[in-house]
């Protein structure tokens, strides 16, 4: 397995100083926190790492946080090393706590297409992040309904998680509001009952509306009917 140096200097490598000045404002991180590697390299390189000889991912899980790009790797390396579900549920579970932003969370999220095969057993997963109440492990669950368990049969499941939200923290806020937003779009009967009986805040309820009311794929006559939900 490479050391943490020899990763460094490999992703500085790839550095563009301009991404790097123009990202850090948009995933909101310290100045001078991240390399400046673009995620879709970042992405490749991850591939690449985790197929490499005597790759570990527990020595890679064991770097220091300090960098962007490595939490990123960290989450990259977890979603595609091949292993049995129940053991790849272990190594999520050592990803979230490294979760501390929005660009991490999500990106983290759209490696783990392979929950839907595997959602009944990644549901209490679920709920347990969403459970533990804090702005990120709630924005991971959220992120991780709207992506793989926008289904009717789990349309119960997303209502009562969301119930759950603490929508004081920005990003659980924002996340729970996409995912109605989603909701919305894809079932909107279901989604409007939801609106009308809720207990969510003003905020969240508004942002999602006007979130949906942004989509093409609702009519003129439905935007405008949520329009007419706004608190």
């Amino acid at each position: 397995m490479k050391e943490y140096e020899e990763i460094l200097a490999e992703l500085s490598a790839m550095k563009d100083e301009k991404y790097r000045l123009f990202n850090e404002r948009i995933v909101n991180i310290p100045a001078g926190s991240s390399v400046g590697v673009r995620t879709p390299l970042l992405r490749d390189y991850g591939r690449r790492l985790v197929k490499e000889e005597g790759f570990d991912l527990d020595d890679l899980l064991a770097f220091p946080n300090d960098v962007f790009e490595v939490r990123l790797l960290k989450c990259f390396a977890v979603g595609n090393c091949k292993m049995p579900f129940e053991q790849k549920m272990k190594y999520i579970e050592r990803c979230v706590p490294i979760i501390d932003g929005w660009a991490v969370c999500d990106l983290f999220c759209s490696t783990l297409k392979e929950v839907k095969k595997h959602r009944e057993a990644f549901l209490p997963e679920i709920k347990k992040y969403v459970g533990q109440g804090t702005e990120f492990s709630q924005r991971f669950g959220y992120i991780m309904l709207l992506g793989c368990y926008m289904e009717r049969e789990y349309l119960t499941d997303i209502f009562a998680l969301l119930g759950q939200a603490r929508t004081e923290f920005y990003y659980t806020h924002m996340g729970a509001a996409w995912l109605i937003a989603e909701v919305l779009v894809k079932f909107y009967e279901e989604g409007v009952a939801y609106l009308q009986s809720c207990t969510l805040d003003a905020k969240t309820v508004n942002k999602a509306i006007q979130k949906a009311r942004e989509s093409y794929r609702l009519t003129e006559a439905k935007k405008n009917y949520l329009k007419s939900l706004k608190k």
